[in-house]
Parts: C-alpha cells; structure tokens; sequence
C-alpha cells in the first residue's frame, strides 16, 4: 500500500470510531442540559483534554508551529502565554465558574455574565452576546475547516473546495448525533493523540538536527538577527511590546464560551482538581512541543513558502507512511475538537440564550441541531472563498471573545457588582475594539491589538460598576 491508501484506511477507520462515540451518545442525550452540558457528570480526564485539545486546535499545531518557523525564537513568549493562562483558569476561574453555575443553574457563558439582571438592557446583552459568538465563530471554524482542507489536500487528489466540505461534514455528522456527550468523548481522544503527537515528533526532530548543538548551530546559520532575537529584533518599549503581546494572547482564554462550558460540566470538586494538572501538563507538551518544532523545521527546510506547511513537511521527512498516517489524524483531532465545540456553543447561544427553542425539550434540540447545520454551510462557504492564514483568523476571534466576555466573567466570579449597562458597554467596547484595531498595521508583538480591547472593556466594568452601598443591600 502507498502512503495515500495508509492514510485512507486509518482516517477511515477513525472517523467510524467518532461517528461510533456519536451514536452511543446520542443515547444519552434527552434534554437541553445534556445537550449542552452532558448533565453536568464530566470526570477529570474527558474535562481536562477535551478542554485543552478545544482551545488548542489547529493553530497550535499548524500555527504556532509555522509562526516559530518564520518569526523565531520571540515566539516562545505565545507559547509561554498560553500556558500562564492554562494555570489561572484551572486554580482560579475553575473552582468559582463551577460553583457559581451550579448555584443558579447556568448552562452557558452568556447567563453567567447576565447574572441575576433582567429588562431591556439585559436582553439587548443576550442579543449582543449571541451576535459576537456566532460573528467569531463563524471565522473560528471557517479556520478549523481550512485546516481540514489542508490536511485531505496534501494527503490526496482532492481539491481543497472539496476537502473541506469532506472535513466539515463529518464534523457536522456525530455533533448532531451526540451532542455535548459525544464532543467531549471525541475531544479527550483526540487530545490524547495531539499530546502524543506533540511529543514524539519534535523528539525525532531534534534527533535528526543532531540535538540541541546541531539546532543551535543550524539556527545562528541560517536565521536573521531577528529571528534570534527574544523581541524580534525590537529594544525598548518596543521589544517589552513584543513580549506583553506574546504574553496576552491567553487573555482570549477567558472569553471561549465552549472552553468554559467543559468547566460548568464537570462532575464534582475532586473532577476538576484532578483535571487541573492533567490540563496544565497537556499544554507544556503541545505548546512547547511545537514550538520547538518550528525553530527545527526551519533549519531542517528552510526557505517553505508556506511556513504553515512546516507540520506536513517533518511528518513525511521523520516517519514511515504507516506512522505518518496516525499522527495525519492528530490534525484533523485538533480540527476536529474546536470546530464541534464551538458549533455546541453556538447552538446553545441560540436555542438556549434567545430562547428560540422555547420550553419544549425536543424543539430546544431541534432548534440547536439546525443552527449546527447553518453554522456549518456558512462557515465553509467562508473557509473556500474568503481564505486567510489559520494563525490569523483564530487570533482574530479568539480577541474578540475575549475582549468581549472575559472581563465581565472575572467580574462576577470576583462577586463585584455592576450594573447591567455595564455589562452591555463592557462587551461592546471589548468586540468593537478587536474588530476595530485588527485592521490596523501590526504593532510590536501585536499589543494594541490583544491587550487593548481587554482593557478598555475592563475599563467600562469600573465606571459603570454598583456603588457599595447598594451592592450591599
């Protein structure tokens, strides 16, 4: 057999595992609440990996890892901040989002940030929100589904249009199946092979430059001074720009309404302490590991012209077809596991927030399963004829929810009091801001672009926040 068919067979056979896990958990699915949050019984392992390989994705693997190959050794301060952010979000947003949504019945990010508020400044809240994560997601997942396309193109003679409907639709298959149940199932599997991946292949990499010398060497041989630079070359404020914006690109973290929901699902206490250490050692691995990555595949090839592509090119340079193919399925994992996730949120924002799926249980189901199949057809019409780097379209949504949602998410887990017309100016400022100044040129490390809006929605929670006296009665 030749690599193609290698390929096909394994793929094959794993993408009738998903579908498998779909219709076992489409068993288990018989209200919104386990649609949405598979009754709230998530162990530890499922909720550590299912959130890591969703706020992971593609653009660990295929972006950061293609932005370490161009840009060099800066880079470290993305991975650096991702994992920082890994950190607070299990032993500070964990413990309070998963008592806090249980102690008023909250399913979704959106009820958490509405908390308690009602009236006309409230629904226009829930009307805002629901726009900004369907807006956001729908460039998030066009991305995912471009990652697919990527995969299925390189792999076979497929033209990317074709790759990507291919990717998309069994995305779309076991979603609609099983619901949150069968996301978080396929989630933890797939993050166990992205783990796996990220492991053993920047390992035999490192090998094959001839270890940390060969890599050093190669690197001063073959780099710009930028590229060897911890600040891209820039000094001053410039180069603190460079490193402060490396750093907040976890602040998105705070704001990805499907990264909290596995929070909300967690079974118990004893779950998400055991879930946390799980979380913050899946994420040294990956985001370090491919980084690394980067930095050896561009002294191993350098000159790609598209460095994105770096990923495919060591996996054909380092392994036979047979191991090749198995670790070809870690990409459409990390596909895989962000797109699902994000058409539930979705769904959930839609069925559940607007409330467009009323009372009825089966017509809630109804409503979430047709926004998953619109979501889908947008989003790929996006992916084929509005095309853009993954690493830049993810970064773009992952601002603005973050911006958007983040800071009043601290806000009410912080018990401050604001007021609802806080809570609308915050997230409008935050979205406005990321959409507004990610037309702008690049500043050093992206600074303005990813730490600007945060504050300035941050900003709009202190103005408009309830006075002592008044929050106390």
């Amino acid at each position: 057999m030749d690599k193609a068919h290698i390929v096909l067979v394994t793929l094959l056979i794993y993408k009738l595992v998903l579908i498998a896990i779909g219709v076992w958990a489409s068993k288990r699915t018989r209200s919104g609440d386990d649609f949405f949050l598979g009754g709230r019984g998530l162990g530890p392992f499922v909720a550590a990996l299912s959130y890591s390989s969703s706020a992971a994705s593609a653009w660990a693997l295929l972006g950061l890892s293609g932005i370490a190959y161009a840009y060099g050794l800066s880079t470290i301060w993305v991975a650096l901040g991702t994992i920082v952010t890994v950190i607070a979000t299990w032993f500070w947003v964990a413990p309070r989002l998963m008592t806090f949504s249980r102690t008023n019945n909250y399913i979704t990010l959106t009820g958490v940030i509405t908390h308690k508020s009602g009236g006309l400044t409230t629904r226009l809240t829930v009307w805002l929100a629901t726009f900004i994560i369907v807006f956001s997601f729908v460039f998030y997942i066009a991305a995912q589904f471009q990652g697919a396309g990527s995969t299925f193109a390189s792999t076979f003679d497929l033209s990317m249009s074709n790759s990507i409907m291919l990717g998309a639709f069994i995305i779309m298959v076991y979603t609609l199946l099983g619901g949150f149940w069968a996301v978080s199932v396929t989630d933890a599997m797939q993050g166990s092979l992205m783990a796996i991946t990220a492991l053993v292949l920047p390992i035999a990499a490192i090998l094959a430059v001839g270890g940390l010398d060969g890599l050093l060497l190669g690197l001063r041989t073959l780099s710009t001074d930028s590229q060897l630079s911890l600040t891209a070359g820039n000094v001053g404020w410039f180069g603190l720009g460079v490193i402060i914006g490396g750093l907040s690109i976890g602040l998105g973290t705070f704001g990805q309404p499907h990264l909290m929901a596995r929070i909300m699902a967690l079974r118990d206490v004893k779950a998400m302490r055991q879930a946390r250490w799980m979380a913050v050692i899946w994420y040294i691995v990956v985001f370090l590991g491919m980084w690394l990555l980067g930095l050896i595949g561009h002294v191993l090839h350098n000159g790609l012209e598209n460095s994105e592509q770096i990923f495919f090119v060591m996996l054909d340079d380092l392994f036979p077809p047979i191991v090749g193919a198995i670790l070809l399925a870690a990409i459409l994992s990390a596909i895989m596991s962000t797109a699902d996730s994000q058409l539930l949120s979705a769904a959930a924002a839609i069925a559940h927030d607007l409330g467009l799926g009323g009372e009825n249980e089966k017509h809630v189901l109804l409503v979430s399963r047709l926004t998953i199949v619109s979501l889908v057809a947008i989003s790929v019409a996006v992916a084929i004829y509005l095309p853009d780097k993954i690493f830049s379209r993810v970064l773009f949504a992952w601002v603005a929810l973050g911006a958007a949602f983040g800071p009043t998410l601290f806000a009410r887990l912080a018990n401050i009091p604001i007021k609802p017309i806080g809570v609308l100016a915050s997230i409008a400022t935050g979205f406005c801001l990321a959409i507004g100044l990610s037309f702008l040129p690049n500043a050093a490390g992206d600074i303005v672009e990813r730490l600007v809006p945060f504050v300035a929605a941050s900003l709009m929670l202190f103005i408009f926040r309830e006075p002592k006296m008044a929050a106390k009665n």
